[in-house]
């Protein structure tokens, strides 16, 4: 069985195109089977980008477990720099494809330069990766905002979203719910 969180996905490359409107702009995007919401923008991104302002120009942020790149691709075309990163190497090249024209470079997390530093972070974190390997993952790159950034990330309050809020903040990261949508928290992690 593959998951969206496999390196290789085994499953077979069945490309689609899907039609997604953000902050105004409408794109096509290509998508494929064995990464994450193949089928279209899952609803917990959806919310994320609909309940969050893009930053200004000029931000550079690192959208954590990519898959195709809505989040990139957005961020971006509206003139951030996006480190969009990803353990599936078919996201990856999704992302790249979807990403064309835009200001987006794609790695795997072990290829960005340990120097780059971030004004924030989005992510729709991969929560089913287990909570083990999630807080591992968040404590590898949260230390990589620069001072005042931000992580926003959206959680599902089923998935532990309150639990995920109360962890961060009991190892000294400020953290806030900003908004709340259908079952998803918006999480606010402020750089210490």
């Amino acid at each position: 069985m593959s998951h969206y969180f496999d390196p290789t996905p085994q499953t077979e490359d069945e490309r689609r195109t899907v039609t997604v409107e953000i902050w105004g702009r409408r794109r096509e995007y290509t998508t494929s089977t064995g990464v994450f919401s193949g089928g279209g923008l899952d609803k917990a991104t959806a919310i994320l980008l609909a309940e969050s302002t893009p930053p200004p120009p000029g931000t550079v942020v690192l959208d954590l477990g990519c898959g195709w790149g809505p989040i990139a691709c957005s961020l971006a075309a509206e003139g951030a720099t996006v480190w969009a990163v990803d353990v599936n190497e078919r996201a990856l090249e999704l992302t790249a494809q979807n990403a064309q024209g835009l200001d987006v470079h794609t790695a795997l997390p072990d290829q960005v330069p340990p120097d780059v530093r971030f004004d924030a972070i989005w992510s729709n974190p991969p929560i089913r990766i287990g909570k083990e390997a999630l807080h591992e993952l968040l404590l590898t790159w949260l230390p990589r905002l620069r001072p005042g950034g931000e992580a926003r990330l959206v959680v599902g309050r089923n998935l532990g979203a309150d639990s995920l809020q109360r962890w961060f903040i009991d190892r000294g990261h400020p953290t806030e719910r900003v908004a709340s949508s259908k079952g998803f928290r918006i999480l606010s992690v402020r750089a210490t």
